[in-house]
């Protein structure tokens, strides 16, 4: 019996810990990126390298993901304001039949953004590839913007900012949070992983490769 509650205390002193690690480490990357997000396009200077983060266009069910949908409207309506002056387009490319940085370039494309702006990066497997790709294969300086969901800006931006990307982010509109639950859930858990790649594990990108052109800019 003694045995079994000491089984149990440890549980649940590890189920604690755990918890107070994705909190601390939610609110530390939040706190540390807040200074660095825009949330209204107007007061974002001209001329920026956009940075357009990749995720699937349709849920597993087969609707239409919203994150996917409103990161490309932010994207093009950027574009033709003359906030962004070219678009690079980071994900993932590991499977034939899922091929993220094409769907992005055919959605934009269809959105009046001329394709001589696009440039695809087929190897934004993760986000901290798809940052530290933007410095160290597309050569970009400090003047990336990040377009995702403020709380993937916030990953985003520490990631960026911590491998020496000095970018900043606009946050596109959210999905209503009865429907990003699961995102937000693993957020928590992406931001532990995120601070053990950049404090202890100093992770690097799957694929590096030589230098690449930035269409348009």
């Amino acid at each position: 019996m003694k045995i079994f509650k000491l089984f149990i205390y440890a549980l649940i002193t590890s189920l604690i810990s755990a918890l107070l690690i994705c909190i601390l480490s939610y609110e530390y990357i939040a706190s540390y990126s807040k200074p660095y997000i825009f949330h209204n396009q107007n007061n974002i200077p001209k001329g920026k390298v956009g940075l357009l983060l990749g995720t699937s266009k349709y849920l597993r069910r087969g609707t239409l993901n919203y994150y996917y949908k409103y990161r490309i409207d932010q994207t093009a309506s950027l574009y033709k304001n003359g906030i962004i002056k070219c678009i690079v387009v980071s994900g993932d490319n590991s499977d034939h039949r899922y091929n993220e940085p094409i769907q992005m370039r055919n959605d934009l494309i269809k959105k009046g953004i001329p394709e001589d702006a696009i440039t695809m990066d087929y190897a934004g497997f993760r986000t901290l590839d798809s940052v530290v790709r933007m410095k160290k294969v597309f050569g970009a300086g400090d003047n990336v913007l990040i377009i995702s969901q403020n709380f993937h800006d916030e990953r985003a931006i520490f990631l960026a900012r911590k491998n020496d990307l000095n970018a900043t982010a606009i946050a596109c509109k959210d999905v209503p949070e009865r429907y990003g639950i699961k995102t937000q859930i693993r957020e928590y858990f992406a931001r532990v992983k995120a601070i053990l790649d950049i404090y202890i594990l100093k992770t690097k990108p799957k694929f590096l490769g030589k230098r690449e052109k930035i269409n348009g800019c």
